[in-house]
């Protein structure tokens, strides 16, 4: 596909697989969701507590990445300034994101809200970042989360080949965080590493940033999950960190990668941990989709994808 596309599709197929399960964190009730089911992806019936979406979209995690898709499609020459644009646009007053952020408020006193919210989930990064590009901020990303919001909107960016320098302004548009930043280029050099044929991108990481003192952290929680050797179980999940946040959401992401032979795999076990199971299925898919190809996204997956069609028109 033009740009590398793929690796976007892969992302966007592996989210909205995993959606209807979204923060399911009781263990014992996603078990009962999936229980007899050998693919348990694109469930028909939500069973996320926090909101309902139609199945076949895509988290708030993605959604960012298709703005960046579409800014990218319009051609514009100044993409950073497009791009707030049209986060405001999707996001901002007047978009269905922010009419549910304002019945969170209003629901706030009532015992159990959480199944209330009909529509998408606006994230912590993304109420902040609109918020600042409303007061013209220089710098929009948001800074109470260590999520992967930044990530995903530099994604598609990413694809297109753009340099390591302008792909961290983009991330920033989203999330000013530190943490966020470094965990979110870890990802984009390992991904990068799987597009340029390493046999194990995760060690060719290892390799070219071990002596990297931004990356030590990094390096040194991926050895210790190579070091567990241990059969893919939902409980070493739940130790490493099933929740949004980084490093949590990246150790999790990379002991499922070490653990998987393809993308599918890969996506079923990333669901059946529970958690923020989006999150992580972004990381994921892209990283299988880089290594193995357009051919290794289950077609019938695709189909079931309503932003595939977008993305695959880019041949």
């Amino acid at each position: 596909m033009k740009n590398n596309l793929h690796v976007f599709l892969g992302a966007t197929v592996a989210d909205a697989a995993s959606r209807p399960l979204h923060w399911v964190y009781n263990q014992k009730k996603l078990n009962s969701y999936i229980k007899g089911k050998k693919d348990f992806t694109f469930l028909k019936k939500n069973k996320s507590p926090f909101y309902n979406i139609k199945t076949g979209k895509v988290s708030g995690y993605n959604e960012i990445g298709q703005v960046m898709f579409q800014t990218l499609l319009e051609n514009y020459e100044n993409i950073e300034k497009e791009f707030k644009k049209n986060i405001l646009k999707n996001f901002g007053p007047g978009s269905k994101y922010w009419k549910n952020l304002n019945l969170r408020s209003k629901y706030k006193k009532v015992k159990d809200w959480r199944g209330m919210i009909k529509g998408p989930w606006i994230h912590q990064n993304i109420i902040e970042t609109v918020k600042n590009i409303k007061s013209n901020k220089k710098i929009s990303g948001g800074v109470k989360v260590n999520e992967s919001d930044g990530f995903c909107a530099a994604l598609p960016y990413f694809l297109y080949g753009y340099d390591f320098k302008s792909i961290e302004k983009i991330i920033r548009i989203v999330t000013a965080s530190k943490i966020s930043l470094k965990y979110a280029l870890a990802k984009f050099y390992i991904i990068d590493f799987a597009l340029k044929g390493a046999k194990d991108p995760v060690d060719e990481f290892i390799k070219r940033f071990k002596k990297n003192t931004s990356f030590k952290v990094i390096v040194n929680d991926i050895k210790k999950i190579k070091r567990l050797n241990s059969k893919f179980h939902p409980i070493i999940i739940k130790k490493l960190g099933m929740a949004c946040s980084y490093p949590g959401t990246f150790n999790s992401s990379i002991y499922t990668i070490i653990n998987s032979k393809n993308y599918k795999e890969a996506i079923l076990k990333t669901i059946k941990a529970g958690g923020c199971n989006c999150s992580r299925a972004n990381f994921t898919g892209a990283y299988f989709a880089a290594l193995k190809g357009l051919n290794s996204i289950p077609n019938s997956w695709i189909k079931k994808t309503i932003p595939a069609k977008k993305i695959l028109s880019q041949k």
